[in-house]
């Protein structure tokens, strides 16, 4: 039975970073998965679902024991359905869609799996119309929420981790994609940033979102440079920063920290070097249930979301000008 004291959650699309990273396997201590987190979180009522493909809706219900699925938003308005929280988990071709169904809902907030539509013009429409509604918009850049991300960008804000001298990241599996994660992670932890070039555009994955290489400059002038690899060879999302006092590296998407710090050359008298470093383990695996926990907070406190609609339009429109230096345009 549900429970109407908790907020109501309907979970758009039943793929993979829906629920179906947690139905493979894991402890549950720490979720992949919007439905994962939701459960783990307590303090949510997962209580619809859509999904057009029946088989795959009823597993999805059957798993996270949600009693109200159907084929379509649509389908549920017609029932009568009212949420409180309506995550946007469909393919990126389908957010606009469901974006409007969305605010039909009555929620008091949307949350949107990453990028909010594959066009800058129709994203920055959805953002201002959500806006105008007065409905809270949480896009899913996950390592907003990750503790020791957070940690960083604090600290290098304050100086604490010594004078930021270059960045460069490596990616693969298209601009959009993944490109826009180091994007907003490069603008949570540099600032505001300016697209100097880009080069030639990859189709590694997707043929309509390429991956793009390209040079950005911090605001106090930091040079950056992200690279591509090839989403066919492997996975990669790696960020590696230089600053005064050291280099520290982002490796396996946040998973995994290698610090390296500063001591004297043992080859050379009166030089510095770099020590071979220490990993410590990343803390990525929390950021979904920091991301519903943050969800959780705003519905009942009106704390600050991590991640807006304008923190998305802002990556995404970077995205753009990396196109255009690109040659590719918007």
């Amino acid at each position: 039975m549900a429970d109407l004291r908790l907020p109501g959650v309907l979970i758009v699309g039943c793929g993979n970073v829906a629920g179906g990273y947690d139905m493979a396997g894991g402890d549950g201590r720490f979720p992949l998965s919007h439905a994962g987190a939701y459960r783990n979180h307590g303090g949510f009522d997962l209580r619809a679902c859509v999904e057009p493909d029946d088989e795959r809706r009823e597993r999805f219900m059957r798993h996270w024991a949600i009693p109200e699925g159907a084929a379509s938003m649509q389908e549920l308005l017609d029932r009568g359905c009212r949420l409180d929280v309506v995550a946007i988990c469909s393919p990126t071709a389908f957010h606009a869609e469901h974006l409007a169904a969305a605010l039909r809902f009555g929620p008091r907030l949307v949350v949107c799996e990453k990028p909010v539509t594959p066009s800058l013009a129709e994203t920055r429409h959805w953002i201002e119309r959500y806006e105008a509604a007065g409905v809270a918009l949480l896009v899913n850049h996950t390592r907003r929420w990750a503790p020791d991300v957070a940690r960083l960008a604090r600290a290098l804000a304050e100086g604490g981790r010594g004078r930021l001298r270059s960045v460069s990241g490596t990616y693969s599996k298209g601009l959009l994609n993944n490109g826009s994660h180091m994007l907003d992670l490069l603008r949570m932890l540099c600032g505001d940033l300016m697209v100097v070039a880009a080069g030639e555009p990859r189709a590694d994955f997707f043929v309509h979102d390429p991956s793009v290489p390209f040079l950005l400059r911090s605001w106090t002038g930091v040079p950056i440079t992200v690279n591509v690899a090839d989403a066919a060879d492997y996975s990669i999302f790696e960020l590696q920063l230089v600053t005064s006092d050291g280099v520290i590296a982002m490796e396996e998407g946040g998973q995994r920290w290698r610090e390296r710090t500063v001591v004297p050359s043992v080859a050379f008298a009166g030089y510095r070097a770099l020590d071979a470093g220490r990993f410590v383990e990343g803390e990525y695996r929390l950021a979904m249930t920091r991301m519903v926990g943050n969800q959780h907070e705003f519905l009942q406190s009106g704390a600050r979301i991590a991640c807006t609609g304008r923190d998305a339009l802002a990556a995404q429109e970077l995205c753009a000008r990396v196109l255009e230096h690109s040659g590719r345009g918007t």
